[in-house]
Parts: C-alpha cells; sequence; structure tokens
C-alpha cells in the first residue's frame, strides 16, 4: 500500500527540458511581451536580459535542492524543510493561487487568438475546449502526459525557431522585401534605445519575470523523473539560455522589422510579425 502512494518516475531529461522550455515560453512572449514594449521601448531586450540572469539563479538553487531531494513533490516541501511548517503552508497555496490565475490568463489569451482565425465562434467555446483537452492529458500516465507536453513544447519551439530565422533573413538580406535589409535600425530610431528612460526599462520587469515563470516546473517534475541526479542538472543547465535565446531573439528580430510604437498595437507583437513573415514570401511567390 505504501508503494502505491509513491509517485511514478517516468519523466526523462527531454520530457523536463521540454515541459519547462513550453512552461516559460507562452503568453508571457506571445501576448504578454506587447505591454513590456511599451513600458520600455526597444530597452526591454536589456530587462530580458536582466530577467534571464534572475531566473538562471533561481533555477540553479532549485535544481540543487531537487537533486538533493527528489522525493519531494513541490518545492513548497523544500520551504517546509528549511524554513519550517508555515513557509511551507503559505508557498504551497501562494503558488496554488498563482497557477490558477495564469491558468486564467492562459485560455483567454487562446480564445483571443482563435477568435482571429475564427471569428464568428464564441470565445467562450475554444476557452471550454481547451479547459477539457488539458483536463483529459492530466489524468493520463505520467509517461503519455510528458511525451504530449513534449510534443507541444516541440511545436511551440519550432515555430520560434522559425520566425527568428525569416526575421534574420528579412534583416539582413531583404528576403521579400525587394532585395532591401531592413537592418535594425529601428532599434533606436524612434526615440532612442531608452525611448522611454531607464524608469521604462526597470518597470517593464514585472512583466518580463512574468514571462519567465514556468521554469519553476522543474522543481516539481524531479518527484516524477527517471533519474532526477542526472536529468534535473541537465535541465538546469540547458533551458535558462535556451530560453533567453528565444526571448532575446524575438523581440530583437521584431522590433528590428518595425518601429517599437507600432508593435502589439492589437496585443500582440509575434501576431502582428506573422503577417510581415507572410506578405515577404507571397512577393517572393506571387
Amino acid at each position: 500500500m505504501e508503494s502505491s502512494n509513491k509517485l511514478k518516475r517516468g519523466l526523462s531529461t527531454r520530457h523536463i527540458r521540454f515541459m519547462a522550455l513550453g512552461s516559460a515560453i507562452g503568453t508571457g512572449l506571445f501576448y504578454g511581451s506587447a505591454d513590456a514594449i511599451k513600458m520600455a521601448g526597444p530597452s526591454v531586450l536589456l530587462a530580458y536580459i536582466i530577467g534571464g540572469a534572475a531566473a538562471y539563479i533561481i533555477m540553479r538553487a532549485l535544481g540543487e535542492m531537487s537533486v538533493h531531494n527528489p522525493a519531494a513533490s513541490s518545492f513548497s516541501r523544500y520551504a517546509q524543510d528549511y524554513l519550517g511548517p508555515l513557509a511551507g503552508y503559505i508557498t504551497g497555496w501562494t503558488y496554488c493561487f498563482e497557477i490558477l490565475i495564469v491558468a486564467i490568463a492562459d485560455v483567454t489569451a487562446f480564445g483571443i487568438y482563435m477568435g482571429v482565425w475564427f471569428p464568428t465562434v464564441p470565445h467562450w467555446i475554444w476557452v471550454l475546449s481547451v479547459v477539457l483537452i488539458i483536463c483529459a492529458v492530466n489524468l493520463m500516465s505520467v509517461k503519455v502526459f510528458g511525451e504530449l507536453e513534449f510534443w507541444f513544447s516541440f511545436f511551440k519551439v519550432a515555430t520560434i525557431i522559425i520566425m527568428i530565422l525569416a526575421g534574420f533573413g528579412i534583416i539582413i538580406w531583404g528576403i521579400g522585401n525587394g532585395g532591401q535589409p531592413t537592418g535594425i535600425h529601428n532599434l533606436w530610431s524612434n526615440g532612442g534605445f531608452f525611448s522611454n528612460g531607464w524608469l521604462g526599462m526597470v518597470m517593464s520587469l514585472q512583466m518580463v519575470m512574468f514571462a519567465y515563470g514556468g521554469i519553476e516546473i522543474i522543481g516539481i517534475t524531479a518527484g516524477e523523473a527517471k533519474d532526477p541526479e542526472k536529468s534535473i542538472p541537465r535541465a538546469i543547465n540547458s533551458v535558462p539560455m535556451r530560453i533567453l535565446v528565444f526571448y532575446v531573439g524575438t523581440l530583437f528580430v521584431i522590433m528590428s522589422i518595425y518601429p517599437w510604437n507600432q508593435v502589439g498595437t492589437d496585443g500582440s507583437p509575434v501576431r502582428s510579425d506573422l503577417p510581415a513573415y507572410g506578405h515577404c514570401v507571397c512577393r517572393q511567390h506571387p
């Protein structure tokens, strides 16, 4: 009976790595970064670098505790062990409420995105559909859950990589722009790099750190990892830098192609960039 209450260890290194990537690269980039750009202008790139460094420090600390005590099912257990029961209780419930709020934001953003492609379908139908699908996935075995999360995250990451590469093609070679490279002058042509001053960059850190939310998933997956002593350190050493490259690379490309004060006027800087890529392809292949 005791063994049946233990978590099944079915998550491999690739599962953990992509779960952390997929959790961190989400609403914060696809939707929330528009607000960060409005606050800071091009200096939001510096804010993401600072936020990435802070996220890496947190991940290193969390990873060391996860390796030391892989049996813990959540990082609230570490707070309980080292700071006392009250700290563990507050940490656990605070994270629970935080996840509820983030989940609401995520499904709301999903409904907004689907409304762009299917404007006649009410948003609540998309929201209800994604909630039911996610619930079904979570009820599966940990191995199946990890595999599905891996592929969901893989396609998300692949899309971002393709977008970054296409953006550099426009910036450097002018692909689809009549052979005229756009360059990167938009990063300083509209009020300078610190368009809203240092204060704007500092204020944007609240949205930036929200965007990095999700990396703490590594601290939760340790209890279900096959070999936490090896898989957790590997994930920690690779995930933060990749997330930083994806965030900084994506926003660098977007703000190089578009003036920063015209980015994300519809709420999503990424969605505003996709039509430009499609326009370039159409011009090349009429």
